[in-house]
């Protein structure tokens, strides 16, 4: 496939250069039958380059999402739409390309994470319709897809995969083969379609324009001179423009290289907000680290910064302009923390800032729980969401009832612009910047961040007393220096791992806000390791999960809480006389774990016991990573995982 710079031409039909408009898309979300849509990458490109290059290299700005198919749908000069699709790496797509050396000024791609169907060439996206007028590409699940294949199939419509993806595509060029628009045909299709999704569609027949529509799964469409794309994450766009809208939910785009048109079902043309990306493209690389973990790992002491800053003014005072007023927090009587995976983890954090520092009860849910389980929802509550990426599903629903019920809603989220972030009543950004691996570090560290700094904030709104506002918030500014001392422990965990690259099993083990640490640890071994981990407080060891010990079991001991050393010292030799080998960390501050266990790691003390729980995350880290590595795993791009999950 040619590489080049050459131009090659694209007539529009609509002459406004950077129009954009935004209206309202037709209504058909149903989220509680239990369907929605995973986080499959989306490109498209319309403008002056070879569509095909841009779109292949936005594909691979996306692969951090996880992905087991991908293909490229183009028009080349004939009347003919190409498809081009393999399952597998992105490398095996690319040998075809090569291959075919495909030139157009029109082109859309995907890479599928399977739900309808095995991950097979002829599952992959893009799909075409029966008549191959039109082809298509889809994030999401259209629930209904069997009801409407059903029909299909009694009007003598044949289909070539399992996915609800190529039933969408027949859906829609029925509605075109009644010689209306393409944005009429996919509004029309619409209706009859429930579910959740995000669809990008071109036409043969349509040469200069594609159509894009979404319905609950992310969409963003950037803004360039004599061009225009569409992705489903802002990486994608960063070489070719930093101007982007989102789409939002229940709206449609007509996108050509001279502009862009959202409206709504009737037609409606509206104004639109533009937003300016501020970061570098060189935060989307690994920057001469081997892996995006890695770069991730050590990017820390910058994201502590980051996040705190403008946050702690010269007073040593917390502020956080975009929270709630001092009335509302007041107010609030219980917290509920919701969140999935590592966010989670960080919520379980919050619980124990808030709970033993703020006396204010509170409750952490996994999203996916929280809305089946009829919470009790205190009109006094404040929900509180956590999400790396602001689109995972399961957050997003269980925000959606808070909000039907009248509980005020504040996200903690990483991605500005995500639904998330602009659902909530109010948002805090964590400012961790991109995070490309699929297994969380950075966000996990400054999703913990914010819960301290609004643990901060609380206690100064309410004036409580104990709580040392000053003092706290400077070890607070300190703690970039005192991370960038435990990153150092890097060549004692790379030793353990190559030692314990064998390992059957796992544990996890400690106390208090060790134990909540070290849960996340364990997430992180299973992710990039695929070791099985078995995760609990240590006290509850010896209630059952004691006897997975055998000889030489992995056993991981967060040890950083004075208060409970001593216990813990007892847990690691009842690990060791049953073969175990058991690796602590601790603080630097602290001789009476000396000579206990079979490594000891040390962090650097900051005086507070949250904190110095969350500094032992960064060895653990390590050696999930190094871990992975010893045993030949693919670290970026775990199996079977994604980095922002939005199937339910």
């Amino acid at each position: 496939m040619r590489r080049g710079g050459q131009s090659y031409p694209c007539s529009c039909d609509v002459q406004q250069r950077g129009v954009v408009r935004v209206g309202c898309f037709v209504p058909t979300l149903s989220i509680a039958a239990g369907t929605i849509p995973g986080m499959c990458g989306i490109a498209g490109y319309v403008g002056p380059r070879n569509a095909v290059e841009v779109v292949f290299d936005q594909l691979k700005r996306l692969e951090y999402r996880g992905y087991d198919s991908a293909g490229i749908a183009y028009l080349n000069g004939t009347d003919a739409i190409h498809v081009l699709k393999r399952a597998g790496k992105l490398s095996e797509l690319g040998r075809l390309l090569d291959e075919k050396t495909p030139e157009s000024g029109i082109a859309i791609g995907h890479s599928r994470w399977a739900t309808h169907g095995a991950p097979t060439d002829e599952n992959a996206h893009p799909h075409h319709d029966r008549y191959e007028d039109i082809v298509l590409i889809h994030n999401g699940i259209v629930e209904n897809y069997l009801e409407l294949k059903q029909e299909l199939l009694r009007e003598g419509h044949t289909f070539r995969s399992e996915t609800d993806t190529e039933v969408a595509a027949h859906v829609i060029g029925r509605e075109f083969a009644q010689g209306v628009p393409l944005e009429e045909a996919v509004r029309r299709a619409a209706k009859r379609m429930r579910g959740a999704f995000a669809f990008v569609v071109f036409s043969r027949r349509e040469p200069a324009k594609f159509v894009a529509a979404r319905n609950f799964s992310p969409l963003i469409i950037g803004l360039g001179e004599g061009e225009n794309m569409v992705a489903s994450d802002v990486p994608a766009l960063l070489p070719y423009t930093r101007r982007v809208t989102y789409l939002e939910d229940d709206r449609i785009a007509v996108v050509t290289c001279e502009g862009v048109t959202v409206t709504d079902l009737d037609g409606k043309v509206l104004e639109a907000l533009v937003d300016e990306i501020q970061w570098d493209i060189e935060a989307a690389e690994k920057g001469g680290y081997e892996h995006f973990m890695l770069k991730e790992i050590h990017e820390q002491p910058d994201v502590v910064r980051q996040c705190l800053a403008g946050r702690i003014d010269e007073h040593a005072r917390v502020r956080l302009d975009n929270a709630f007023s001092e009335t509302v927090w007041q107010e609030v009587d219980r917290v509920n923390i919701i969140a999935c995976g590592s966010a989670y983890h960080a919520g379980l954090m919050g619980k124990y800032l808030f709970e033993r520092e703020l006396r204010l009860p509170t409750d952490v849910f996994y999203s996916s729980e929280f809305r089946y389980g009829d919470p009790l929802l205190s009109p006094k509550s404040l929900a509180v969401f956590i999400s790396q990426s602001g689109e995972t599903i399961d957050s997003l629903a269980a925000l959606r009832l808070c909000k039907q019920r009248r509980i005020r809603t504040l996200g903690i989220v990483n991605v500005v612009g995500s639904s998330i972030a602009r659902e909530c009543d109010r948002t805090v950004f964590t400012q961790a910047g991109p995070e490309i691996s699929v297994a969380s570090t950075k966000a996990y560290l400054a999703q913990c961040l914010v819960l301290e700094l609004l643990a901060l904030h609380i206690a100064q709104v309410r004036e409580m007393p104990g709580i040392r506002i000053e003092q706290e918030a400077g070890r607070l500014s300190g703690l970039a220096d005192k991370l960038a001392l435990a990153l150092e422990v890097e060549g004692r965990m790379q030793e353990v791992a190559q030692a314990q690259k064998d390992a059957r099993l796992a544990f996890f083990l400690g106390r208090n806000a060790d134990a909540h640490v070290t849960r996340e640890a364990a997430l992180k071994l299973k992710e990039v390791a695929y070791v099985p981990t078995q995760e609990c407080p240590a006290g509850e060891m010896k209630h059952g999960p004691l006897a997975l010990i055998e000889q030489g079991t992995l056993a991981v001991f967060g040890a950083t809480d004075p208060e409970v050393r001593d216990k813990l010292a007892s847990n690691v030799k009842e690990v060791q006389a049953r073969g175990g080998y058991a690796l602590v960390v601790t603080t630097d501050d602290d001789g009476s774990l000396d000579g206990v266990g079979d490594e000891l790691v040390r962090v650097p003390a900051t005086g507070s016991p949250y904190l110095d729980a969350l500094l032992a995350v960064v060895p653990l880290q390590l050696l999930a990573y190094h871990l992975a590595r010893a045993r030949g795993c693919e670290i970026d791009q775990p199996r079977t995982l994604a980095k922002s999950v939005t199937v339910e």
